[in-house]
């Protein structure tokens, strides 16, 4: 557990933002990191008016060749989550 604003969160496990949240509307899922100095990190991904198709294996292969997630980067970018999930 760690500390976000004042309340404990969870490190390293995305959840859906729900109705009331901040971002809902304009992100499907987030995620609190240890970025760089040990700073907690809210990460927000997905467009929530798209459903993933990942299943579908010509979907799944253009995206991650779209979005290069054979180098996704670092824990505290979109891109890492979106990768993880497709």
């Amino acid at each position: 557990m760690a500390k976000y604003q004042g309340k404990s969160v969870t490190l390293n496990s995305p959840s859906r933002i729900s109705k009331g949240q901040p971002g809902y509307g304009r992100k499907k899922s987030q995620v609190y990191v240890k970025g760089q100095s040990d700073k907690v990190v809210k990460v927000m991904f997905g467009d929530p008016n798209m459903t993933i198709k990942k299943e579908q294996p010509g979907r799944r292969s253009n995206f991650r060749a779209r979005h290069n997630c054979d180098s996704p980067g670092p824990k505290t970018k979109a891109r890492y989550w979106s990768c993880k999930a497709w």
